[in-house]
């Protein structure tokens, strides 16, 4: 990524509602850089495409062909340049659509503000973020070829690295793979933030994985969702 000189991300605000992208950006705060802002499609491509951010916050339902259109006109051509899309809807429809075009994550408008800005700058540092609910349509966008095919009930999960966690990593690594936040599983473990990011770690060592993409493909196939 390309951060400015206070190493702030750069963001670039896509939505087609001036008080909607007036409210990111105050969540946003001084955590990043706002570099532009743009309503529709044809003026979100310009936009993007001067100011090359690190970091593009796109809804989904724009005028002139919708977010994804937006992703597929520049994602080959700002190679550097991260998606997230922030919506309303949580219909799967509309996660998968962004997904194959390229978004880094999915996030709904529910989300806190501080929340949002860890996303923001999990995204740009190359993690891939979802909305929890949101796990299945994750599942089925990342996978090759079409949705994941579930393997048979009966057939136990066979990778070894399962029992090399211990039952906390476990729960942990089920969380981080379903696309809760370090801040929400905590919450439900009554952990630290801290604590949950030693776990992680671990997690994806003893499991040789590189990323939460990877987690989640990885628990989907040992049917561990």
């Amino acid at each position: 990524m390309t951060a400015d000189g206070t190493g702030r991300v750069r963001v670039f605000l896509v939505d087609d509602h001036a008080m909607v992208r007036a409210g990111v950006r105050a969540e946003l705060g001084d955590d990043v850089e706002v570099v532009g802002e743009a309503a529709d499609v044809a003026t979100s491509v310009t936009g993007i495409r001067t100011t090359q951010p690190d970091v593009v916050l796109l809804d989904v339902h724009l005028p002139g062909g919708g977010g994804h259109a937006v992703l597929e006109t520049l994602r080959t051509e700002l190679p550097a340049t991260r998606w997230l899309a922030l919506s309303v809807s949580d219909a799967a429809e509309d996660v998968i659509a962004v997904i194959r075009a390229g978004a880094r994550g999915y996030v709904t408008k529910t989300i806190s503000g501080a929340d949002l800005r860890d996303a923001v700058r999990r995204v740009a540092e190359g993690d891939v973020v979802f909305s929890p609910r949101l796990a299945g349509f994750v599942l089925d966008a990342f996978a090759a070829g079409g949705p994941v095919a579930p393997a048979p009930a009966e057939d136990p999960a066979t990778d070894p690295g399962l029992d090399l966690l211990s039952a906390r990593e476990r729960e942990v690594m089920q969380l981080l793979a379903r696309g809760y936040t370090y801040r929400e599983i905590g919450g439900r473990l009554f952990i630290s933030v801290k604590t949950v990011e030693s776990h992680a770690s671990n997690v994806l060592r003893k499991l040789q994985l590189s990323n939460r993409n990877e987690l989640t493909r990885w628990a989907a196939t040992n049917r561990l969702l």
